[in-house]
């Protein structure tokens, strides 16, 4: 019972981010957000690594994930027991 206990507190423990993890992944999102957005804001006449830059790139990384993440939808559901049709809208 105790080998149990403490295998499960490892697995516990080993599933945990570590904060320098938690900063690579972000290093790695805000990446990808300039490699993504920097070209578009450039081409609308912002100066690269200027703050008027990195607001256009933070601006339309969060127009596109509230346009991706806040799209309304509905589902349908038809049927009988053991057997059901759904459909999203």
């Amino acid at each position: 019972m105790r080998a149990l206990a403490i295998c499960v507190f490892v697995l516990l423990l080993a599933g945990c981010a570590t904060q320098s993890e938690r900063a690579a992944q972000v290093e790695r999102d805000v990446d990808d957000m300039i490699r993504v957005y920097g070209p578009g804001c450039e081409k609308l006449g912002y100066k690269g690594d200027s703050d008027q830059w990195r607001d256009c790139v933070v601006k339309l990384a969060t127009k596109d994930n509230l346009e991706r993440y806040s799209r309304d939808y509905s589902v349908s559901c038809i049927g009988h027991r053991g057997f059901f049709q759904c459909s999203r809208f």
